[in-house]
């Protein structure tokens, strides 16, 4: 489906192809969920909420997208599961050989099986970092091997996948699921280090699945699976602060927003979560010269600038 907007309604000129260091791409699929419905609509509520959020950053003293962030026109094919993994397998890989930092919103997880595909064909030695309350292992379900069900079964095959945030699964995911680098979430709730220690498992490149249900339902029941016992903001943030200025993030992706038009505060937060990823990414590859020019303790910006240089001691 053609698109005439830019995304979060930002100025032509930063939404252009051609000088955009980010693109977007656009997948409102749901053919395979099996409880609530809704996670092709969270596509719209997304963009409807980044049209209505501040493009400062404070934490980064940044405006990200002034990067250039490319919305792509949506994909759209929807016949099968197995044709949508395609259609986004090769949109994603097209924007990747054009050197640019791909990002992909769903629609359900059954998408990151295409995104994941593309990635790994382009990147050596990837880590897939997955952050979900659900292990989503499953060799196939309800006869498909493309439902959402299965969304990183192909990527603990072919990747080193590491998942964080897990506190649902079917009991015969435990035997294809690495166990040293699965971080259950009631596990994490006692570990003051899991941070680190998920850090610890992954490669320098690293690509991210984010489900929305990873976070919890008090803060994030927009979603078609609602776990209780999630992530919580400020923690998310600092982990992906850590892994953003630690590794290579070559590219995200970030799914299963089901809206509720009675609650608009998920799609909020599903908005300002991709921003802020974009924000520490861009930032984590601004060069040591500009960090060390802010010296204003109170600034900010001189904030992150102390986290990067304790990370690094």
């Amino acid at each position: 489906m053609k698109t005439n907007r830019t995304y979060a309604g930002i100025p032509e000129q930063f939404g252009k192809l051609e000088t955009s260091k980010v693109v977007l791409i656009p997948v409102p699929y749901d053919g395979t969920s099996t409880w609530q419905k809704g996670a092709d609509k969270g596509v719209d509520a997304f963009l409807e909420a980044s049209e209505n959020m501040e493009l400062y950053d404070i934490e980064t003293n940044t405006e990200v997208y002034k990067e250039g962030i490319h919305l792509t026109d949506f994909v759209t094919e929807n016949s099968s599961p197995e044709s949508m993994v395609e259609a986004v397998h090769s949109v994603t890989k097209k924007y990747i050989n054009k050197n640019k930092f791909v990002t992909i919103l769903g629609g359900e997880h059954s998408i990151s099986i295409g995104t994941i595909r593309a990635f790994n064909e382009c990147y050596n030695n990837l880590t897939v970092l997955h952050i979900d309350a659900h292990a989503d292992l499953r060799k196939e379900y309800e006869g498909s091997t493309c439902n959402h069900a299965c969304a990183v079964y192909e990527a603990n095959q072919n990747t080193n996948l590491v998942q964080v945030g897990i506190r649902s699964m079917d009991i015969s995911e435990t035997r294809v699921m690495n166990r040293d680098k699965v971080f259950f979430a009631h596990e994490m709730a006692t570990n003051e280090y899991w941070m680190d220690d998920v850090i610890d498992q992954l490669t320098d490149n690293v690509f991210i699945t984010f489900d929305l249900d990873a976070f919890d339902p008090s803060i994030m029941p927009s979603t078609g699976t609602p776990e209780p016992g999630g992530l919580f903001w400020y923690e998310t943030l600092n982990f992906l602060k850590k892994v953003f200025s630690q590794k290579n993030v070559v590219g995200f992706d970030l799914v299963e927003l089901c809206p509720n038009s009675n609650d608009k505060s998920p799609d909020f937060l599903a908005a300002k979560l991709y921003y802020k990823m974009l924000s520490y990414k861009f930032f984590s590859n601004e060069d040591e010269e500009y960090v060390d020019e802010e010296n204003d303790d109170t600034s900010p910006f001189s904030k992150l600038s102390k986290f990067k240089n304790n990370e690094e001691d």
